[in-house]
C-alpha cells in the first residue's frame, strides 16, 4: 500500500503533463487550420448575411413607355437580431417601392424600411420570419491595421461570395462620399452588390458594413471602405427607435493647425482649428465665429481633430449649449454657442 503511494504523484504528474501535451498540439493544430482556411468563420458568420433585392420605378423609362418601367438592384445586409432587423447601406434601398430579402437557407421574405440615415449611408430594414440567425458582434475599436477580415456578400448578384484581405487604413474620414465618414478601409475585394454586407474578423464576428469602393473600372482594386460596426450599431439603434439620425452641428469648416501651417500664416498659435468658411445663419454664424479664427477648446477640451470636433458635436442633443475658446488676431475670446439640428446631409466639419 506505501509502495502504491509513492508512485501516485509520478502517475498524477504523467497523466497531467499527457494532457497538457494534448491540449497544446490542439491548440497548435487548431492554430495552424486557422492560417490555412477561413472555413469555420465563413460557416460561423454566413447565415447572418442576407441578399437583398429592390425593385424601383424609374420615371425615365416611364416617358419612355416602356411596358416595364421598373428596375432590379442587388444588395447585401446582415441580420442583426432575431427579430428581424437588418442592417444595409442606404443607398442599397433608396428610392426602392419593393424590398425582397434572400437569406442563406434560401428562404425569402419581403422587408419593409425601418429608417435611413443618408449621411452615413445606412438603413435599416425588418422582415417577419422565425429562426433567424443573428451575426456576433465584434469590437471595431480593438481592430488593428494588418488584422485579417472577411467580406461576405452578393457581388453582382451572383450569389453570396467570401473574399479574404485586411485592414489597410482607419479612420478614414476624408474620402468624400458621406457628410459623416468614419471608415475601415480594406483590400478584400469589394464590388457591386457587397455594398451592405459584413466585414467580419476571423471569430466569424461583425466588426463592419461594407459600403463602398475606391475604383477607377467598376471593379475591385484593392481598396474598398466599410462602416465600423461600433458606429453602425449607434445609427441603428436610433433607427429603430425614432426612425432618423438627429444630430447637432456649429456650422463651420476647420483646418487642423499644426506648427509648419502656423509659421506660413504666421498665426499666433500652433495647435487648434483654423476657421475656414461659416455658414451664413448656422450656430457658429449666430455666434460671431468668423473666417480665421482659431478654436483652441470646446467645454475645455482642446480641439486638435476636426473629424473628433465634428463627431463630438455631431453626437451632443440639438439645444445644448457650448462653450468654446477661440482666438482672433492676438486676443482670446469665449462664446456661449446653442447648437441646433444639424440640416439633411449636411457637409460641414463641425
Amino acid at each position: 500500500m506505501t509502495h502504491k503511494k509513492q508512485w501516485m504523484p509520478l502517475i498524477i504528474a504523467i497523466l497531467l503533463g499527457t494532457c497538457i501535451g494534448l491540449g497544446t498540439l490542439l491548440i497548435q493544430e487548431k492554430n495552424k487550420l486557422a492560417e490555412t482556411s477561413y472555413a469555420s468563420s465563413v460557416k460561423k458568420a454566413a447565415p447572418s448575411v442576407v441578399n437583398i433585392y429592390t425593385q424601383t420605378e424609374s420615371p425615365k423609362r416611364i416617358l419612355e413607355h416602356n411596358n416595364d418601367p421598373r428596375t432590379i438592384n442587388l444588395g447585401s445586409g446582415v441580420i442583426m437580431s432575431k427579430k428581424g432587423y437588418i442592417l444595409t447601406n442606404y443607398h442599397v434601398v433608396q428610392n426602392a417601392s419593393h424590398i425582397v430579402i434572400g437569406l442563406h437557407d434560401d428562404r425569402q421574405a419581403e422587408a419593409r424600411l425601418i429608417g435611413s440615415d443618408p449621411a452615413t449611408d445606412l438603413a435599416v430594414l425588418k422582415i417577419d420570419l422565425p429562426n433567424l440567425t443573428p451575426i456576433e458582434l465584434g469590437n471595431s475599436q480593438t481592430i488593428q491595421v494588418g488584422d485579417k477580415i472577411l467580406a461576405i456578400g452578393n457581388p453582382f448578384g451572383i450569389g453570396q461570395t467570401v473574399t479574404a484581405g485586411i485592414i489597410s487604413a482607419k479612420a478614414r474620414n476624408s474620402i468624400g462620399l458621406h457628410s459623416h465618414e468614419n471608415f475601415l478601409q480594406t483590400d478584400a475585394a469589394i464590388n457591386p452588390g457587397n455594398s451592405g454586407g459584413a466585414l467580419v474578423n476571423l471569430k466569424g464576428q461583425l466588426i463592419g458594413i461594407s459600403s463602398a469602393i475606391y475604383s477607377s473600372t467598376g471593379g475591385s482594386q484593392g481598396i474598398g471602405f466599410a462602416t465600423p460596426v461600433n458606429d453602425a450599431l449607434k445609427i441603428m439603434t436610433q433607427l429603430i427607435k425614432y426612425g432618423k439620425v438627429t444630430r447637432s452641428y456649429l456650422g463651420m469648416d476647420t483646418r487642423k493647425i499644426n506648427q509648419q501651417l502656423a509659421k506660413s500664416l504666421d498665426l499666433p498659435v500652433d495647435h487648434g482649428l483654423l476657421v475656414s468658411n461659416v455658414i451664413q445663419q448656422s450656430p457658429a454664424d449666430k455666434a460671431g465665429i468668423e473666417v480665421g479664427d482659431i478654436i483652441v477648446k470646446i467645454d475645455n477640451i482642446p480641439s486638435t481633430n476636426p473629424f473628433e470636433t465634428r463627431q463630438r458635436i455631431a453626437n451632443m442633443k440639438p439645444g445644448s449649449v457650448i462653450s468654446l475658446l477661440g482666438v482672433r488676431g492676438q486676443q482670446s475670446y469665449q462664446a456661449n454657442i446653442k447648437l441646433e439640428k444639424q440640416p439633411i446631409m449636411q457637409h460641414s466639419i463641425n
